[in-house]
């Protein structure tokens, strides 16, 4: 077992039995032009996340880790989306409308694919999911159970949407996640606070937060 110094106290893991998981790193979201500035969002908030990022995901191929990636969005056919997610917020241009890098978070569009810096191996699984829990109407719980996958190391965007609920599905289902606080990232940045604080409150009532750096020292 490693031990990695964190909030509220420290992480103990085993890497055969742990997996990084890096959720929605997607053009839509990070890159400039991408549904996420277009709807006035900053998207160097996320971008922050990039290089902290390259860093684990380099070390935990090194030492044998699995690595996850995900995606959110949805069919070509919409299939899969709610009307109710679709209509929120009133948007001109939403959820399969044609944006600036294709339809958006539709699957295969150039926008809902990952960014080229974070690019996964082929031997690395794809969670694509229709909403903002990796668990949720995906075959991950699955995937981790057969691996042996008991610890989860947790990075991507956006803190408070996506990387928390994904944080509460694996405390539902038993796993134990750290979360790399300088591996996530939020268009705002109070929201960034708070949701880390969220995580590790109560004695780590979802889970532990520490920076990449305390980790990369273990590996």
């Amino acid at each position: 077992m490693l031990t990695v110094h964190a909030e509220p106290y420290e992480f103990a893991f085993d890497p055969t039995h742990t997996a990084l998981i890096i959720i929605d790193m997607q053009r839509d979201f990070v890159e400039p032009g991408g549904f996420g500035e277009m709807l006035g969002n900053d998207v160097s908030q996320l971008r922050t996340a990039i290089e902290p990022i390259k860093r684990v995901l380099a070390k935990a191929r090194t030492v044998g880790m699995m690595v996850i990636h995900t995606r959110e969005g949805h069919r070509p056919d919409l299939a899969d989306l709610p009307e109710a997610k679709r209509a929120r917020g009133h948007l001109s241009c939403g959820i399969g409308d044609a944006g600036p890098m294709g339809r958006i978070l539709v699957r295969g569009e150039h926008g809902h694919d990952i960014i080229d810096e974070l690019k996964p191996l082929p031997t690395e699984p794809i969670i694509d999911k229709p909403g903002k829990g990796s668990f949720h109407a995906t075959d991950l719980h699955a995937i981790l159970a057969n691996r042996g996958i008991t610890h989860l190391i947790v990075t991507g965007v956006t803190t408070e949407v996506c990387v928390h609920t994904t944080v509460r599905e694996a405390n539902d289902r038993g796993y134990e996640c750290l979360v790399l606080s300088d591996c996530v990232a939020s268009y705002f940045p109070e929201f960034q606070q708070i949701g880390l604080k969220m995580i590790a409150a109560q004695g780590g009532i979802f889970g532990w937060v520490a920076p990449s750096s305390a980790l990369l020292t273990v590996l």
